[in-house]
């Protein structure tokens, strides 16, 4: 059986829906379906306003997406420009054909071509296939540091106390 044709492209206000159902295959898949909140709508007006707070690109077979990777820039004291990957989904029946691979290497030329100085992710420790993927690329899995958050309604809260 011949391979089909898998080619990337910048992501479209039009792909967001297709992109929308990649992100709840991935919660589904990390065991956290009721954790998405955004919409299709909200993703429009964060990554197609006049300061877009991310990017993403496709991955397209025949037409049909079947994967993407999705980025925003970030800064560190330390270090200076960075990227952060966010996520990387491959559709679940287009998986274990380099499809991940074509992203992930994407993702490495354009932190390069944008001068970054790091290009970061997270990956959950029980995700030994994501893990297993990650170290084909000599990542460091860093141990050390501790993630930290601040959910909306706890910001919320927060600002009412000043």
């Amino acid at each position: 059986m011949e391979e089909k044709k898998i080619t990337l492209r910048t992501g479209e206000k039009k792909d967001l829906p297709a992109v929308m159902a990649l992100v709840q295959e991935l919660a589904l898949y990390e065991k956290a379906p009721n954790e998405v909140i955004t919409s299709v709508a909200q993703m429009e007006r964060d990554g197609f306003g006049a300061q877009p707070v991310f990017y993403f690109f496709v991955a397209e077979e025949e037409g049909v997406i079947v994967g993407m990777a999705l980025y925003y820039f970030k800064y560190s004291t330390w270090k200076g420009r960075g990227i952060y990957l966010d996520d990387i989904v491959v559709t679940q029946p287009h998986r274990r054909r380099g499809i991940g691979k074509l992203l992930m290497d994407e993702m490495i030329r354009i932190a390069a071509r944008e001068g970054a100085m790091k290009l970061e992710w997270q990956v959950l420790d029980w995700n030994t296939p994501a893990i297993e993927f990650y170290k084909k690329y000599q990542s460091e899995l860093d141990g050390e540091w501790i993630n930290c958050k601040l959910t909306h309604e706890q910001l919320q809260a927060a600002a009412k106390k000043d």
